[in-house]
């Protein structure tokens, strides 16, 4: 379960790398930082916890991981169950496959049974891309989040295209309960998106990036998941149909910070941006000229995507100064603006 460096993807320094069993026997791959302090007495501000989206793996966010820990944070990364060195759901390795999400979230009550309880410094945090948003809300919205804030990249609210299209749930259904669950679904890859032509993509505008995690899937092929099943699909169509439920964010009363690309294709925009609307606290965020892995975008769009970041999760002195850097920052346009967000932040900027 080691973590795979490559040339220009180096594994961040000082990780410590754990399995860790779900209830069910479910074995995962853990691994874990704590930032060098600047100062002696100097503590971490806190523990964020990077989850990924389908079919993706620790590796792909060790730029970012580096960057949280250079912030001063703490940070936990983890795989999925399923995906990268995590134990897979089929014999079949290579199929992406879930037979419930809430599956997922036994991997998130081990991580933090397990991990988070006894050796990461609070408070906690979650940053969570796409598939990760969705499990995460899902926790959140029971009243079981364990995080003081959330901070989701396009999270997987509702799936854009045909996918939502009531004849397309019919079918997924009755194939998935005739026994097909474990067969991938009509007209995905059998290979990875990663190793996919740059041009043409609906993941991300930087080419540069784009080859660097295609060959972190050459280095190590078996971190990487091809398509999904018909059992996936129709997992997420279930997860997602209690996502659209008008009362689901009013019932979810964490903190959230949603960050979305003007050009994802993946999941839909008018979807989260209702979502966002209806939250009790919560905001979303557009990034304009963004595709679906603001993590994996340019160094210009990630910057405003660090921005929103260092406004939303405090972590101590700088709160203030980063909330101001943040509102100033034209290009990070906003959607809304509820009156939490403004009681939360706007004594302290007029301290400041």
């Amino acid at each position: 379960m080691e973590l795979i460096g490559t040339p220009d993807n180096p594994v961040p320094p000082g990780a410590l790398i754990s399995a860790v069993g779900a209830e069910d026997g479910a074995l995962l791959r853990i691994a874990r930082w704590s930032p060098e302090p600047q100062s002696p007495g100097q503590r971490s501000l806190g523990t964020v916890c990077v989850f990924t989206g389908r079919g993706e793996f620790i590796e792909k966010y060790f730029e970012t991981i580096g960057e949280l820990v250079e912030r001063g944070f703490s940070v936990v990364a983890m795989d999925w169950r399923g995906q990268g060195s995590s134990v897979r759901e089929l014999p079949d390795r290579d199929k992406g496959h879930i037979d419930d999400f809430d599956m997922f979230e036994r991997d998130l009550e081990a991580l933090r049974k397990q991990v988070l309880q006894f050796l990461c410094p609070r408070p906690w945090f979650a940053l969570g891309h796409s598939m990760a948003g969705a499990v995460l809300l899902s926790q959140a919205q029971a009243g079981r989040s364990p995080f003081e804030r959330l901070v989701l990249i396009s999270p997987m609210i509702e799936i854009a295209g045909r996918a939502t299209h009531v004849s397309t749930r019919v079918v997924v259904e009755i194939a998935d309960a005739v026994g097909l669950g474990a067969s991938y679904a009509p007209g995905v890859s059998r290979r990875s998106s990663m190793v996919e032509p740059f041009e043409g993509n609906d993941l991300t505008s930087d080419e540069k990036r784009y080859a660097r995690n295609a060959k972190i899937v050459e280095a190590a092929p078996q971190l990487a998941v091809a398509g999904p099943t018909i059992g996936w699909i129709n997992a997420a169509l279930r997860i997602t149909r209690r996502l659209a439920d008008p009362e689901f964010p009013r019932r979810t009363g964490t903190p959230i910070l949603i960050v979305v690309g003007s050009e994802d294709k993946v999941v839909s925009i008018p979807a989260i941006a209702r979502f966002a609307n209806r939250l009790k606290a919560g905001r979303m965020i557009l990034l304009p000229g963004a595709r679906h892995e603001i993590l994996q975008e340019t160094d210009a769009i990630r910057a405003q995507f660090w921005a929103a970041f260092d406004a939303f999760v405090p972590g101590g002195r700088e709160e203030a100064a980063a909330l101001r850097r943040a509102t100033d920052h034209d290009a990070a346009q906003r959607i809304f603006n509820p009156p939490w967000w403004r009681r939360l932040f706007g004594a302290r900027r007029r301290a400041a």
